[in-house]
């Protein structure tokens, strides 16, 4: 148990998430990594090339901060500091609290991934200067994928978890397993 909350410091090593976007007119793709406190270029000057990029369908700028990149880190810290006394407790129920607590948090941040990139795909500026519509007439919408590889116009998207998720993942799924073997030393003694 006390491994579980130590492997969330991969989080602020390694990116959480990446996104990458392919066009026969980028001979290398353009893509960014998404850190738990910000964005930054997969390649130079990728964010910089998808900004200008958007801005022609009246997509919003990537922001350089946005609230969850503050609030997230601080997050992760208390879970850990969280986690770390619920080691010391030793209690196999606590364990499990904490596994189940992690699950609704990192559930609570996927979420908010989601509606970021909705937001992102979909809060358009009306005066943009091209101006896409769907079949029945409604503003196209450019949301990349939250897990996978989507098309859009001709593009194709991808968005995959990377190094610091697995570590993210990693710790909670210890915690389950420390909850499990001390469960069974438990009914030992």
């Amino acid at each position: 148990m006390f491994t579980a909350p130590l492997l969330f410091l991969g989080l602020f090593l390694f990116p959480l998430w990446n996104i990458t976007l392919e066009a026969p007119q980028y001979p290398i793709p353009l893509g960014m990594d998404i850190h738990i406190n910000d964005f930054r270029d997969t390649n130079p000057h990728d964010i910089k090339n998808i900004n200008l990029m958007n801005h022609y369908v009246g997509m919003q700028y990537i922001p350089d901060a946005i609230p969850e990149f503050k609030t997230f880190p601080i997050g992760i810290m208390i879970s850990m500091v969280l986690g770390l006394l619920v080691a010391f407790k030793g209690d196999p129920k606590w364990y499990l609290a904490w596994f189940f607590l992690m699950c609704v948090l990192s559930s609570a941040g996927l979420i908010d991934f989601y509606l970021w990139e909705h937001d992102y795909g979909h809060n358009l500026d009306p005066k943009a200067i091209m101006q896409f519509k769907n079949p029945d007439g409604s503003p196209m919408g450019f949301q990349p994928p939250i897990f996978g590889s989507k098309d859009i116009l001709n593009f194709r998207a991808h968005s995959y978890p990377r190094l610091g998720a697995y570590f993210l993942a990693a710790g909670i799924g210890l915690s389950l397993v420390a909850f499990w073997l001390g469960k069974r030393e438990n009914k030992k003694a």
